[in-house]
């Protein structure tokens, strides 16, 4: 679709693994180049002309995100990925969760939003629970009212699975979550890649996605909190620029989001995720999902008439990424031969072991789209593909 403005398809690749990584646009490259090369300084404190453009920049990007997801801006913090972000909130509650109080997640998480809730819980003495998916991926949500309780605190899940692809039914979740007193944090390192995001609309108290995810630079995440929920948070990192006040006698914090900002933050990467966003917005999500609805339907379709594919959950329920397994081929030796084609797909369990689990496999191999992928990509990736079967045959 756009691979022109992406200088690495000079080089003949089939990129095929962005839900690992996207690729970045020349855009975002040449707005990171231009501030280090003539606007960068520290923010927040300087009085010279370059730390107070670079501050107005940075907080700028702030509102570029905000508006991007439809949040007010001091409910934006910027932390070095999705997985810090989640580390964040999930450390909070490790200090206010006690023997009694359930945390509930769904069994389909990818490890960044499973493992945080699952060691608060260890720290704290409050109880880690499940929700299973059904066997065409989606959320099981008979079980998640069975496992929803009184007792629960914060329910964890992910708006789309990076194993199962399927657009899950947050807003449902969030509202069942409510009714019992219990905050929801949302994974949208997947979603928001795939589709345009409303945390008005989900409702959600809290949404952590990366920006390498959203052809953006790596080294930056956004932190989403309701206003009155965010503040409520503890500190996680203590360091300059989010204290008020400091004495030998006692600390006292910066109103949020800077309490969340120890140190110096990625002024850069959120200055290149901002360009990304903008990059998103101009061509349009109704261009982008078009496209991608296209090209995916083609690499579905190219599965199915493979007799040896085994997909984790249904292939038609999937948007943007497809997870599966070839009878009798480890998806390792798989990739192997693919790779010596040019194309890049990922193998493994994804961070995600119990999805894994659940379906009884190990590893899966995974083919994810972004924007600039086009059905050529798929015929050539499924060429290999039977290439690489014949090869083990």
């Amino acid at each position: 679709m756009l691979k022109k403005d992406f200088k690495i398809f000079d080089k003949d690749y089939v990129y095929l693994d962005s839900a690992a990584s996207a690729q970045k646009p020349q855009v975002v490259l040449d707005r990171l180049v231009h501030f280090y090369q003539n606007d960068y300084a520290n923010v927040h404190r300087g009085s010279c002309h370059l730390a107070l453009q670079a501050t107005e920049q940075y907080e700028n990007a702030r509102h570029i995100v905000a508006d991007f997801i439809h949040a007010d801006f001091n409910e934006i913090v910027f932390t070095k990925g999705a997985t810090e972000a989640i580390n964040l909130v999930a450390a909070s509650y490790a200090k206010t969760l006690k023997k009694g109080d359930e945390v509930l997640v769904c069994v389909a998480e990818h490890h960044a939003n499973f493992v945080p809730w699952q060691q608060a819980c260890v720290q704290s003495g409050a109880t880690f629970k499940t929700f299973d998916v059904m066997d065409n991926g989606t959320w099981d949500l008979n079980d998640f009212k069975k496992q929803l309780s009184k007792h629960t605190k914060l329910v964890a899940v992910a708006q789309i699975s990076n194993v199962l692809g399927v657009q899950n039914p947050v807003e449902k979740v969030v509202q069942l979550a409510h009714e019992v007193g219990a905050k929801v944090m949302v994974d949208a390192a997947q979603s928001v890649t795939h589709l345009p995001i409303n945390v008005k609309d989900l409702n959600c108290d809290y949404l952590a996605f990366s920006g390498h995810k959203i052809y953006g630079p790596n080294g930056i995440g956004v932190l989403y909190g309701k206003g009155e929920v965010l503040t409520e948070l503890k500190p996680y990192q203590f360091g300059g620029d989010m204290v008020d006040k400091v004495t030998i006698e006692k600390t006292t914090f910066a109103d949020v989001p800077a309490r969340f900002e120890a140190g110096t933050p990625p002024i850069a990467n959120a200055i290149g995720l901002a360009e990304a966003l903008q990059y998103v917005s101009q061509i349009g999500w109704d261009k982008i999902q078009k496209n991608e609805q296209k090209v995916f339907a083609a690499l579905v379709s190219g599965l199915k008439q493979i007799d040896e594919i085994e997909f984790l959950g249904d292939p038609d329920l999937k948007t943007g990424l497809v997870a599966f397994n070839v009878k009798g081929i480890h998806a390792d030796d798989l990739n192997l031969i693919l790779a010596k084609e040019n194309v890049c797909v990922r193998v493994g369990h994804h961070c995600a072991m119990p999805i894994h689990e659940r379906f009884g496999v190990k590893s899966s191999l995974r083919v994810s789209l972004g924007l600039y992928n086009d059905q050529e990509d798929i015929k050539v990736f499924i060429q290999a593909l039977h290439k690489a079967i014949g090869f083990f045959k």
